[in-house]
């Protein structure tokens, strides 16, 4: 799966970790977010993410 890079504060969303403290499970895709889903870092919506190149 492909991990997401925040444009704001660089934040990573790897999908193999989830986003524990965001009620996010391990294993869940970028794609399968909730639409209201922000950077725990910084706070920004799923827009302003972009797929990182590995």
């Amino acid at each position: 799966m492909t991990k997401y890079q925040c444009t704001v504060c660089g934040y990573v969303y790897d999908p193999a970790v989830g986003d524990p403290d965001g009620g996010i499970a391990p294993g869940t895709a970028f794609e399968d977010l909730p639409d209201d889903w922000v950077c725990p870092e910084c706070g920004v919506g799923k827009d302003m993410f972009e797929p990182l190149d590995e």
